[in-house]
């Protein structure tokens, strides 16, 4: 038998290290699933890349869209099927899969038609990567989240939602661009829920650690003449305002997730508001998953960080929870 053009042009050496891929599964290759494979893709974050979609047509288009692209970027392994079937040994699966937000509509009233596309979903993904950490992506995130843990049995800290992190770097940037500094110079969050009823903690706002309420005792108030409460309002519709002048929302949501991603495989243990099961901190007693400051490393959730939030502050995460509790226990597993 006549030797391969391979074997010809390539003789073998003796490995001397094993080397593991890092391997990433995407479930849903709509917008928002593709923004966050093309993050992941051009930022060098995974060796192995699984695009997950019952949408046949389209999954193989984007997979040969991506393949394609492969000379400019970091060489990256893309595959892709119908079924979970592509994602066997993921590292990480990311869920953005479910019916897109219709302009004005709020995030929760998605819950009931997104749980009937997990519940045939999430324990197939376990099933082939039972070692895999899950990020939730799909709206209601929190919600979606909490469904995700449930149905896989895994531990809470293998399983999280991009939360408010993209909020509070929307938070973060609004308030920067007041102060013309960099927004990375300006220390925020935004917590409890991905949603309408997300809390901005105002008490921690600062730069070079003076914290804002120091200089003006009414930042964040409704008397605050400089009306800086209306930032997280910004925050609260930015997203709907995308959705009402695109459609949808899909670039700022990809670079989020590229950048848990990177914390995850860097090990970076950075602190990222992401969406964890909260159940003891700051009184909450139900299993909901809300936003919080959390450690975020290769084993996934490893701590969370108990802030010092005020009476009104504290009360408002209850209320985000009280929400959210509510609307699952109307989910029909």
């Amino acid at each position: 038998m006549a030797e391969s053009l391979a074997s010809q042009l390539f003789r073998p050496v003796e490995a001397t290290t094993a080397f593991k891929p890092v391997k990433v599964t995407v479930v849903g290759v709509g917008a928002v699933g593709m923004a966050c494979a093309f993050s992941l893709v051009q930022q060098g974050l995974v060796s192995e890349l699984a695009l997950v979609d019952i949408d046949k047509s389209k999954m193989e288009g984007e997979v040969l869209d991506l393949q394609h692209g492969m000379v400019f970027t970091s060489p990256v392994k893309v595959t892709g099927s119908p079924g979970p079937e592509s994602s066997a040994g993921s590292d990480l699966v990311i869920i953005t899969a479910g019916v897109r937000q219709r302009e004005g509509e709020p995030r929760l009233s998605l819950v009931q038609r997104n749980v009937n596309i997990y519940k045939s979903l999430i324990p197939k993904l376990v099933e082939l990567s039972p070692d895999t950490l899950f990020l939730v992506v799909s709206n209601p995130v929190d919600v979606l989240t909490y469904v995700t843990w449930k149905l896989s049995g895994l531990p809470a800290h293998r399983v999280f939602g991009s939360g408010t992190n993209l909020d509070s770097s929307r938070f973060r940037v609004l308030l920067a661009e007041r102060l013309d500094v960099a927004p990375s110079s300006v220390h925020g969050w935004v917590i409890g829920e991905h949603g309408d009823s997300s809390v901005p903690v105002w008490s921690g706002v600062n730069v070079a650690g003076v914290p804002f309420k120091q200089v003006c005792p009414t930042f964040g108030t409704p008397d605050d003449p400089e009306k800086w409460i209306e930032s997280h309002k910004q925050v609260v519709d930015g997203a709907y305002e995308v959705i009402r002048l695109k459609g949808y929302t899909c670039w700022a949501i990809g670079l989020s997730v590229a950048n848990l991603t990177q914390c995850i495989f860097r090990n970076e243990k950075k602190v990222v508001a992401i969406s964890t099961l909260v159940k003891g901190l700051h009184g909450v007693e139900d299993d909901v998953f809300l936003s919080v400051p959390c450690v975020l490393g290769r084993q996934g959730l490893d701590r969370m960080v108990v802030q010092s939030l005020t009476e009104e502050e504290r009360a408002n995460v209850l209320k985000s929870a009280k929400t959210l509790h509510e609307v699952q226990e109307s989910i029909q597993f």
